[in-house]
């Protein structure tokens, strides 16, 4: 009884605890732009605990996250009036008035 009360409790602050990142290495993409080195969150399908999602801070640099936490009210609100379109991953986005592809949180 003791033993999984110890699991529990551990699961629990587990939970609380910041989210894992790695440090992804500067790189240059296909169409020559350099993007610069910087820390990246664990890749876990949700963007709950990712430095850019709203109630977040970048322990790193300080910065607050703007983006809606997946599956939130204000996820709805991303792209009205555009064209949502499902990427080759799965991810939802759509094209911004300067063409570039926004991804969305999950609906």
């Amino acid at each position: 009884m003791k033993r999984i009360i110890f699991i529990l409790l551990l699961a629990l602050i587990a939970g609380y605890l910041p989210a894992q990142s790695r440090y992804q290495k500067g790189y240059t993409k296909k169409d020559g732009t350099y993007v610069q080195g910087h820390r990246k969150t664990k890749s876990n399908k949700t963007n709950r605990d990712n430095y850019s999602t709203k109630s977040n801070t970048n322990p790193y640099t300080g910065k607050k996250g703007s983006r809606a936490k997946d599956y939130s009210p204000e996820s709805y609100n991303y792209g009205s009036g555009k064209s949502v379109k499902k990427g080759s991953k799965g991810g939802m986005y759509y094209k911004s008035d300067k063409g570039k592809k926004t991804y969305v949180p999950k609906r």
